[in-house]
């Protein structure tokens, strides 16, 4: 290399720039060719056309404030901290009429995710069991499967939930209920499962897995900052964020007990009560995501060659081996980003909740805009809400499809 830049030095101007441009590369474009290059064909076409935009945009935002004004509502989200005049029939948190605005909105907020990730855990096992099911050799399973999935697919998702719904309520009352080994008891006024808790403790279990999932989540990105992130530390890692909260309560004298319910009078009491709406609601998802999720293992599966099946009976292992230790893995590169849209289609879906009267985030917005007349405010907080929980599933999902993807064909 140094007896290349002599050379350099000696050779004429010409063959100088020569050098020049071996040993640093080519030059750098300048300003004008790098925005040429970013705005690519047509610069100022795209430029009256993005001004044509903004003109609407101004426009259409100029006649709401001016109708806004004209009734007397103030623009802005200040009617945030205002009293909300309406009851919740469910809640994860404590609301009563009376409470704000923004606690009734966060109240719907987590409905909706409490059903969705509900959602999207019940409607990924399912649907994986029924998609290996279906390439069952068993001739009455396989074709049992396949009517469930084609009925399914084939219906559309609002008619599933009234009818989940019809048949929520044709239960019968509490008294005449029947329980299933004296443990979950199906009425008209909902399903009650038992419930277990945390007493003693600072917190409850609820919390302690709010806890455990954050850091969690923490370590893996501190792990795959440094480098160091492997299914190995990514599992210990895991294990201990689990372990620390439920450990820091069992020290301070924290205790589980699980409560059955049971007929009490006429209701039951104990457990928990899951209501007609939400178990009407969550049923209607998982049963229409887990068909498609369960094409999508099938499909998944079905892409894997056939000698890898031949060479893995060749080694002596099982149907059930085959499919855990050789087909899965390879099949989960067809299989998560298809599954990633269902995921999103399923908490776009729960929006469906307000026909059957599940309090979600869509419906205490409704109820919301339709009390204070705000709302396009009412919208925007929606837009934004659904907007927030989809990138973030999607940021997640594709981090796991990274890592169970062919080296060579990440991008």
């Amino acid at each position: 290399m140094e007896h290349f830049r002599d050379s350099g030095r000696n050779a004429p101007v010409a063959d100088r720039r020569v050098f020049q441009i071996v040993l640093s590369g080519p030059p750098r474009p300048g300003l004008a060719a790098r925005i040429q290059a970013w705005w690519g064909g047509w610069p100022w076409g795209q430029l009256a056309l993005l001004a044509v935009f903004a003109a609407l945009g101004t426009l259409f935002i100029g006649n709401v404030l001016e109708n806004m004004a004209r009734i007397g509502i103030l623009p802005g989200f200040a009617f945030l901290s205002s009293s909300a005049n309406f009851e919740i029939g469910e809640s994860p948190i404590a609301f009563r009429a009376g409470a704000t605005y923004l606690r009734a909105l966060v109240a719907g907020l987590l409905n909706t995710l409490k059903v969705s990730l509900l959602g999207c855990l019940l409607a990924t096992i399912l649907g994986v069991a029924v998609g290996v099911a279906g390439l069952s050799r068993n001739l009455l399973l396989s074709r049992l499967v396949r009517w469930f999935i084609e009925i399914t697919r084939n219906t559309p998702l609002l008619l599933q939930l009234f009818f989940w719904m019809a048949l929520a309520k044709a239960l019968p009352a509490p008294r005449q209920a029947s329980g299933v080994f004296d443990a979950v008891f199906l009425t008209n006024r909902g399903v009650y499962i038992p419930s277990l808790s945390l007493v003693g403790g600072p917190f409850g279990i609820v919390a302690a897995l709010g806890i455990a999932v954050i850091a969690t989540l923490v370590l893996i990105v501190l792990l795959r900052a440094t480098g160091r992130l492997t299914r190995r530390s990514g599992t210990v890692a895991a294990g201990l964020a689990v372990a620390a909260p439920f450990a820091f309560l069992l020290l301070v004298g924290a205790r589980p007990a699980a409560e059955l319910p049971a007929l009490s009078g006429f209701n039951i009491r104990g457990g928990l009560n899951l209501s007609p709406e939400f178990a009407a609601l969550l049923t209607g998802l998982v049963v229409k995501f887990a068909a498609l999720i369960a094409e999508i293992v099938r499909a998944g599966i079905q892409s894997v060659g056939k000698g890898q099946w031949e060479a893995a009976r060749a080694l002596g292992l099982h149907d059930g081996h085959i499919i855990r230790l050789v087909v899965m893995p390879q099949a989960l590169r067809v299989i998560t980003p298809l599954t990633t849209s269902s995921y999103l289609d399923l908490t776009k879906d729960s929006s469906l909740a307000v026909a059957i009267g599940f309090p979600d985030l869509v419906s205490i917005v409704n109820t919301t805009a339709n009390t204070t007349g705000q709302s396009m405010e009412a919208l925007i907080i929606l837009i934004g809400a659904f907007l927030t929980i989809n990138l973030a599933l999607s940021a997640l999902m594709n981090i796991y499809n990274n890592r169970v993807a062919l080296k060579g064909s990440r991008r």
